[in-house]
């Protein structure tokens, strides 16, 4: 990956279907999920991460969004004035094997042909659905699509994407998040089977 990328990582939220467990603090491997985020992304100029300060010894920036608990779109909302590179990725903290997406998701973006020019996003698409929370901006088009959100309060991440033009990479599992117990069973189990599909 040859241009210079900020990430950020929504790390928020209240993780009913876990019984509010603290869910980027689980574990995978041994390894929080959080950590294993950032980790994926740790070529990045900058990583700010969204929610509550987690004891990590990773280099990052915090910030929380207005009001806490508002959603992914304000959470994107207030970490964006935090970073300045001309590339964006956005993942959420619950993706224990997203590392292997970053160089497709990035190659994506920054390829443009004459039948798209100009691609404002490149996300994981599975089984013929996005993963809004697996993909890499464009500054200039995440700027455009927070700007066409009236109020970023319990806006989704798909009202925001709605009119970008989107690249879709094709996702083996990399994305899979961890929304339930038996995500995170799942999650470990390839993780102790040596994959990360």
């Amino acid at each position: 990956m040859d241009a210079e990328f900020d990430a950020i990582v929504l790390a928020g939220g209240t993780a009913r279907r876990l019984g509010g467990a603290d869910k980027p603090m689980l574990e995978v491997d041994g390894v929080p999920m959080l950590v294993h985020v950032l980790d994926a992304v740790s070529a990045a100029r900058s990583r700010v991460v969204v929610g509550p300060r987690r004891p990590i010894a990773r280099a990052v920036t915090w910030c929380r969004e207005t009001p806490p608990g508002g959603g992914p779109v304000a959470a994107l909302a207030a970490a964006l004035p935090l970073t300045s590179a001309a590339i964006v990725v956005v993942l959420a903290a619950d993706l224990p094997g997203i590392a292997a997406a970053i160089a497709p998701l990035h190659a994506a973006l920054t390829s443009s042909t004459s039948a798209a020019p100009s691609i404002d996003v490149a996300m994981l698409m599975r089984n013929g659905r996005p993963n809004h929370l697996a993909a890499a901006w464009t500054r200039d088009g995440l700027v455009t699509a927070l700007g066409g959100v009236a109020d970023p309060r319990g806006a989704s991440m798909g009202a925001l994407a709605n009119g970008a033009t989107v690249a879709e990479v094709a996702d083996p599992g990399w994305g899979d998040d961890c929304d339930t117990w038996a995500d995170l069973a799942a999650a470990r189990a390839r993780s102790e089977g040596g994959t990360s599909r």
